[in-house]
């Protein structure tokens, strides 16, 4: 296996911002829509921009969704980023309903009516357990979210973070070696570049 670290580029996504982002802090990442490569790195990025709906089928063309089931269930690191962390769940209501990948139980719902939404620009994530992940990021740190929904995971023993807006929501997600942010990390400034580089040091580190 390679040091390589790969973007998942299925199309959408803001994969230029990922990438620079993970550039700065010293690492050189490879774009991809090819699953043996993504498959053969050492961390894989899965970000997400747009409706989960779009980017399911566009994963599923690539023949990436068993690449995905396959990193997790081999616990292979992966972060994944907004619509990438609620295309993992079993089913959303965007669009109608849509079925999602299903790697973890629970369902991606709208957010409450009466907010302003999208739910865009600063706010904060409360650590809910301890985690290397949160190395050096205070408890209450902002990060920069832009999203309408939310996921609702069947699990809370997941639940690595919670922002308080209209509802309690979940922000982050961390199983085994997946790490998935509601927030967008490459445009947290910081905080988002040290979440990136305490994945990564776990990722390269712990192997």
């Amino acid at each position: 296996m390679s040091e390589m670290i790969a973007i998942i580029d299925y199309g959408g996504g803001n994969l230029r911002s990922v990438a620079n982002a993970i550039i700065k802090i010293g690492y050189q990442p490879r774009v991809t829509s090819n699953p043996s490569e993504v498959l053969n790195a050492a961390a894989v990025i899965l970000p997400g921009v747009g409706a989960a709906g779009d980017t399911v089928d566009s994963l599923d063309k690539l023949g990436m969704t068993s690449t995905i089931w396959q990193l997790i269930q081999q616990e292979r690191p992966l972060f994944a980023v907004c619509v990438g962390l609620q295309v993992l769940f079993s089913r959303t209501e965007e669009g109608g309903g849509h079925k999602c990948l299903g790697v973890l139980p629970g369902v991606v719902r709208r957010l409450p009516s009466g907010l302003k939404i999208p739910h865009m620009g600063w706010n904060q994530v409360e650590q809910r357990f301890a985690h290397p992940i949160f190395d050096g990021i205070p408890d209450g740190a902002n990060f920069y979210f832009v999203h309408s929904y939310y996921v609702k995971p069947d699990n809370i023993s997941v639940v690595a973070g919670t922002t308080d807006y209209g509802v309690s929501l979940c922000s982050m997600v961390i199983k085994d070696s997946l790490v998935a942010t509601q927030f967008h990390p490459e445009k947290s400034g910081e905080y988002g570049l040290r979440i990136y580089s305490n994945f990564l040091k776990i990722a390269l580190i712990g192997r």
